[in-house]
């Protein structure tokens, strides 16, 4: 993968970019997103905040490498503060990290957010935390999809504050358009989370201390599965 060529992962997260965004790319490694955009002429100026420093120097050469430094700036910072109010941005990415850091980092960051941004999130694990936020503060799930690559599944999550919205404990978890949509690769990952899910359980009940909150977590997690595979 290099600026000119994304991961199939990347590229699902890149056409969700619309036309002509100012976009702040958060935990974005090597900038390659930003930069890829730019040069297509999809977006109209680009952040790439990093809070590493390795991370944070590729990505600055890179955009050196493509001459992009009028278009595109390069920022160490923690999560949303690599964003500042004459950037005008109008997009968000979240990408390749767990739902809870990107609920820690929206709501770490929430002054930073004027509340127009569309917000492109990619969570690797624990999805359902990130929703759970978006729903929390007024967003509304817009568009949903699922992709496979290298033996991974990930999913792709764009809200937008809008019109009240009321999401179900399942809706949250499984993501309510992927829910409805049923596709062959959403009903063959949570196949295989129930596999996962009943492993557990049976080594809960092995287990002699096992905090009750997470049996409860689990069983319930598994009580949906279940129902939804049903």
């Amino acid at each position: 993968m290099n600026e000119q060529t994304l991961s199939l992962r990347l590229e699902r997260v890149a056409a969700n970019i619309p036309q002509g965004a100012r976009l702040a790319d958060i935990g974005s490694d090597h900038g390659y997103l930003p930069i890829a955009l730019y040069l297509r002429g999809v977006i109209e100026a680009g952040v790439a905040g990093e809070v590493a420093l390795a991370p944070f120097h590729s990505a600055q050469g890179k955009v050196r490498k493509n001459g992009l430094q009028a278009h595109i700036t390069v920022r160490h910072a923690s999560g949303l503060a690599a964003i500042e109010a004459h950037d005008r941005i109008t997009a968000i990415s979240l990408c390749g990290m767990g739902g809870e850091t990107i609920r820690d980092i929206l709501e770490a960051g929430r002054e930073r957010l004027r509340g127009d941004e569309l917000l492109v999130l990619q969570p690797n694990v624990r999805e359902w935390v990130a929703r759970g936020w978006l729903a929390a503060n007024g967003y509304q799930i817009l568009h949903e999809e699922i992709l496979e690559e290298n033996q991974f599944t990930y999913e792709i999550i764009v809200a937008q504050r809008g019109e009240a919205v009321s999401y179900s404990p399942e809706q949250l978890y499984f993501g309510p358009l992927l829910m409805a949509q049923r596709s062959p690769l959403f009903l063959a990952k949570w196949r295989l989370n129930l596999q996962r899910k009943e492993r557990v359980v049976a080594r809960f009940e092995r287990a002699r201390e096992v905090p009750a909150a997470k049996r409860e977590e689990v069983g319930e997690q598994l009580r949906m599965i279940r129902q939804l595979l049903a």
